[in-house]
């Protein structure tokens, strides 16, 4: 967890969490700290999720643990035999993200020994915490997923264009690159993470109502994900064949002048999206000519010496992937600013075969 919004509202859930139950004369407060800690949520459909799931484990939990503690009291063997079943039942529901504060309440009410009124004050405890988190994660800056996809893809943008741009000149100092690559690799994991996240809320939160167009915006999102990665990939496909091989200077001029065309080409599509360039269509076309012709070139040279050529076809194609993708990404923006789908290309089946690492 990075230092953010997220640390500031688990402080604030424990602290409402501490109040309200001192408030009731619920004894002991730390389990509905816990409880708030537990059940803070990077957005607000996995709180509104996590706190139903929660919901149910714990009252589940605390029947169990209730049941048991009235013949074996609190029994050590009986409390390790409970969390095990807890934990099979958990499992077996698919809530195996409420185990370890589902697993607090069970010990907590096991505690009391079978005595109702205490398990029924443990129980309303933990829920205390769960509502805590829920409601202060609504209300103190609402976790906003897409805006926060987008700002993170236009500052990892920023570190790979930098990247690519001087990969086939190798004016970078090899320790500072391979920390910018190392550094890039995670925030596109942490990027992956974010889109995740806007996937369920759009899908899962909002109405049915203009459902069509929450999709056809989502396919967009997951193409410019995607995107990023093949340029990761032309980064590693360089490192790994093409300084391995002999070339001239002609050969290096031609590859970073087509790389060149290909980030600018990136770049533009990403100010289109964002409304800041005119939707000229024709530039993806003649991108995609340009793309072609490299390869064609290419090809040619490899049929007339093949000698070292392999391996430089071998990061052809990974730019060729990387320019592919930006150009079909600059058609799901056209789409998308004109409202628009192809017929035949439904878009959740779009979505669907847009595969992410």
């Amino acid at each position: 967890m990075v230092f953010g919004a997220r640390v500031w509202k688990t402080g604030i859930a424990v602290a409402l969490a501490l109040y309200i139950s001192a408030w009731l004369n619920f004894s002991p407060p730390v389990i509905a700290a816990v409880a708030a800690i537990f059940a803070m949520q990077p957005s607000i459909y996995r709180s509104w999720r996590y706190f139903l799931e929660q919901l149910q484990t714990n009252i589940l939990g605390a029947a169990l643990a209730l049941l048991a503690g009235m013949f074996f009291s609190n029994n050590v063997i009986a409390i390790g035999i409970v969390c095990i079943i807890v934990i099979i039942i958990s499992l077996r529901m698919g809530m195996e993200e409420t185990i370890g504060l589902t697993l607090v309440t069970v010990v907590a009410v096991m505690e009391a020994s079978g005595e109702w009124r205490f398990a029924v004050n443990r129980l309303l405890l933990s829920l205390i915490g769960i509502g805590c988190a829920f409601v202060v994660n609504i209300l103190f800056f609402p976790p906003k997923p897409k805006e926060q996809f987008a700002a993170q893809i236009t500052i990892i943008f920023g570190k790979m264009s930098l990247l690519l741009r001087m990969v086939i000149s190798n004016e970078m100092k090899e320790t500072v690159s391979r920390e910018e690559k190392e550094g890039l690799r995670n925030a596109l994991k942490s990027l992956s993470d974010k889109y995740r996240l806007m996937e369920e809320e759009i899908k899962k939160l909002k109405g049915k109502g203009n459902r069509f167009s929450r999709i056809r915006e989502l396919v967009v999102y997951k193409q410019k994900l995607l995107v990023m990665y093949k340029g990761l990939e032309v980064l590693e496909a360089v490192d790994e064949h093409y300084f391995q091989t002999a070339r001239t200077e002609v050969t290096d001029v031609y590859f970073d002048n087509h790389m060149e065309k290909l980030i600018k080409f990136h770049e533009h599509v990403l100010l289109k999206f964002d409304d800041k360039l005119k939707d000229d269509s024709t530039e993806g076309m003649e991108m995609e000519a340009e793309n072609k012709r490299f390869m064609t070139e290419l090809i040619d040279r490899y049929n007339k010496q093949p000698d070292g050529m392999l391996r430089l076809s071998v990061v052809a194609a990974s730019m060729y992937d990387y320019g592919y993708q930006v150009a079909r990404l600059d058609k799901l923006v056209h789409r998308e600013h004109r409202g628009e789908t192809e017929e035949k290309e439904p878009l959740e089946l779009l979505l669907k075969s847009i595969r992410l690492k």
